[in-house]
């Protein structure tokens, strides 16, 4: 049970031995010796030096010739039981202390470390010491505590029972609530150093998602040759297209366009959960002792980010539908005509044919330039116009099977005997055609793919850039700024109710605990950091309190208690303490 006191570090140990005993063998030296092995906080305490053999003394015991201590020892002489019995006064015993020790000769020059009165003087001294050692520490801590646990005490605040109290106080809530959600996500509230969090994650699903997803498209990744060569034949219906219509490029950029349409509503999906996350991060601790206003506000404020989801897809499906309803062909970075040619043209033609077919008129005119012109002047059509290789690969086939067909009449006007008067009908029989059909490609057809590849190529960008201007945008106005906007009067409107104020604001029995302590420890905070600020004033006068003549002890007497009385209490404060300064804190 000792050891348990003993060992903390700034115990002082008062290790009691008898003067009779060997010091060297003293129990209590042995134990203070295992929580303090070096000495540094152990004081030495000798005491029966009255029934010593006559011819000995304890002198060397109190020098520390014997066992040194840092503290040193103190001699002391107490009552005897026979003074106990006959009810002898501690004020006679004392003095019968100070008389023994004057009168023997072994104890000449020791008087600083003989008698109570010098033993509780210099407790009090180690004590002062140590104060004065920790107390800037001391005050720092707590100050820091009473900073702490003062915002803890606002932030539970006092107890409200009237309906107007608690009206007053749900207002205020709300207030700070929005106040609170507007600040994080404009960043002007508790800024982190270690992550992004509020409106700055917001800004990263933009640009760093949204954004760069977008511009990771490839618009013709999803478009195969054979859909294009299809669609070109498809849009020129029975007759077939002498130029190339723009049919199929509408049709084909239309259906890149609205892949766009996921990505955005994913975009506006994402916002949305910022925003719950930010929700929940508001206000913490004043919405802690409150748990059905917490519940209702989290319900209340998801309610209302659900509704300013819905007209923000909305927003974005009419974008995307509205790039979809109009094809502006006319738009300046539109990129069409003979340039689209050329680039079609690079892209078909090896590097080896074009470099042959290059020239040089004046320095000026390029190899495609003059191809272009060419098959211009050859097909006398435009540059959309389609190549007669086609329609000869369809005469080809039909002159193959008129002469297969023309065989088989042979064979069977052969087969009846050649009879020119017996003259049939000539059945010509027809394959029918299959399920799926597939077009014929040309050479022709590879340019027209490329063009309109590029021609999709180059709206789509416009788009791209369109959308990743007008989605954010729209998310921005139909949920994050009207959020912003109108979330208070919304909650407002569902939680101010008088019916509800008393559930709303009921408290729970753990908070209550908790404020009553709160304000206990506060007080004990404040009384402690009044007694730290006086405490250097009064320091300065205890070495003045000691007064070995005036008092029996030495020390000055606690106010209020006579000296008289046999049963006198002696306190090491000095006797200039106010009574109003007494305080109960244990340091």
């Amino acid at each position: 049970m000792i050891m348990q006191y003993i060992k903390h570090p700034s115990c002082i140990i008062l290790a009691v031995s008898p003067a009779n005993a060997d010091l060297a063998n003293s129990d209590a030296l042995q134990l203070a010796r295992l929580a303090d092995p070096d000495g540094s906080r152990t004081i030495g305490v000798i005491t029966k030096l009255d029934i010593m053999d006559r011819g000995t003394d304890a002198r060397n015991f109190l020098l520390g010739n014997v066992i040194p201590l840092k503290f040193g020892y103190v001699g002391v002489v107490n009552r005897s039981q026979e003074d106990i019995n006959f009810n002898r006064s501690v004020q006679d015993a004392l003095a019968f202390e100070e008389k023994f020790f004057s009168t023997l000769p072994a104890y000449n020059g020791l008087a600083h470390c003989c008698g109570v009165p010098q033993l509780a003087k210099k407790l009090n001294m180690i004590l002062l010491k140590h104060i004065t050692n920790m107390l800037p520490g001391l005050k720092t801590r707590i100050n820091a505590q009473l900073v702490a646990v003062a915002k803890e005490h606002a932030a539970y605040g006092d107890t409200v029972e009237s309906a107007a109290g608690q009206g007053v106080q749900l207002l205020n809530i709300l207030r700070k609530y929005c106040e609170a959600f507007s600040s994080m996500v404009e960043g002007k509230n508790r800024v982190s150093t270690d992550k992004l969090s509020g409106g700055a994650r917001v800004h990263y699903i933009f640009q760093s998602i949204f954004v760069k997803s977008l511009e990771e498209i490839d618009p013709c990744k999803s478009i195969t040759d054979d859909d294009v060569r299809t669609t070109i034949q498809n849009s020129g219906g029975p007759k077939g297209a002498m130029f190339l219509p723009e049919v199929p490029f509408e049709i084909l950029v239309r259906k890149q366009i609205g892949r766009l349409l996921d990505p955005s509503l994913q975009c506006a999906q994402f916002i949305y959960d910022e925003l719950i996350k930010i929700s929940h991060g508001c206000l913490i601790t004043e919405l802690q002792k409150f748990p059905v206003l917490k519940k209702r506000m989290s319900e209340v404020v998801c309610s209302f980010l659900r509704d300013g989801l819905r007209p923000a897809e909305t927003m974005i499906t009419h974008i995307i539908e509205m790039e979809m309803d109009y094809i502006n062909t006319s738009h300046p970075s539109f990129v069409g005509g003979t340039k689209v040619v050329e680039l079609a043209k690079h892209e078909v033609l090896p590097p080896k044919t074009s470099t042959s077919l290059s020239g040089h008129k004046d320095g000026t005119i390029v190899g495609s330039e003059i191809q272009l012109t060419a098959e211009r002047s050859q097909k006398s059509r435009a540059v959309f116009a389609r190549d007669a290789t086609r329609r000869a690969t369809s005469e080809q086939a039909s002159m193959e099977a008129g002469t297969s067909l023309t065989g088989g009449s042979q064979i069977r006007n052969s087969q009846v005997g050649g009879n020119s008067s017996s003259k049939l009908p000539s059945i010509i029989p027809l394959k029918e055609p299959p399920i799926t059909l597939k077009p014929s490609e040309t050479e022709q057809d590879a340019t027209e793919v490329a063009i309109v590849k590029e021609l999709i190529k180059s709206y789509y960008d416009i788009v791209r850039k369109s959308i990743e201007d007008a989605i954010p945008k729209a998310v921005m106005h139909f949920l994050v700024n009207h959020t912003k906007r109108d979330l208070h009067n919304f909650l407002i409107r569902k939680l101010y109710r008088e019916n509800l104020l008393n559930e709303l604001m009921r408290e729970t029995d753990e908070v209550l605990i908790r404020r009553q302590r709160i304000q206990e420890m506060l007080e004990i905070l404040k009384q402690a950091h009044r007694t730290l600020e006086e405490f250097p004033i009064e320091a300065d006068n205890i070495e003045k309190g000691y007064n070995l003549t005036e008092h029996a002890t030495g020390l000055s007497k606690i106010h209020g208690v006579s000296g008289d009385s046999t049963n006198g209490i002696y306190t090491s404060s000095p006797n200039c303490y106010p009574p109003h300064q007494a305080s109960h804190m244990v340091l």
